[in-house]
């Protein structure tokens, strides 16, 4: 069975900020664990991650199914492009397939 990653990177000058938002609101609904810059949820069977770096955030899927990974750009895309609205953050999330 394959196994499909998505990877999103988000140039901002907060990642910090956006990352505490992202991860605090969703975190009424769905578990995260934070471990350093590293946050990670599961949602429909799919990993979920917001990954702190130096002027970006970083957010990736990853599982076997892509309706799972679909949800999870879907759940973690939409939010910080709505926290992100007035500094005109976009999410462009790229796929990829392994074997």
């Amino acid at each position: 069975m394959p196994t499909y990653t998505s990877r999103a990177d988000v140039a901002t000058d907060s990642p910090e900020r956006y990352a505490k938002q992202l991860v605090a609101h969703l975190s009424r609904k769905i578990e995260f664990s934070t471990d350093g810059p590293t946050s990670t949820t599961t949602i429909a069977d799919t990993t979920g991650q917001v990954i702190i770096g130096d002027g970006v955030l970083t957010l990736t899927a990853t599982g076997t199914d892509p309706e799972g990974i679909a949800r999870v750009e879907h759940v973690l895309g939409s939010h910080l492009e709505r926290f992100g609205q007035r500094k005109e953050l976009v999410v462009t999330w790229t796929r990829t397939e392994e074997a």
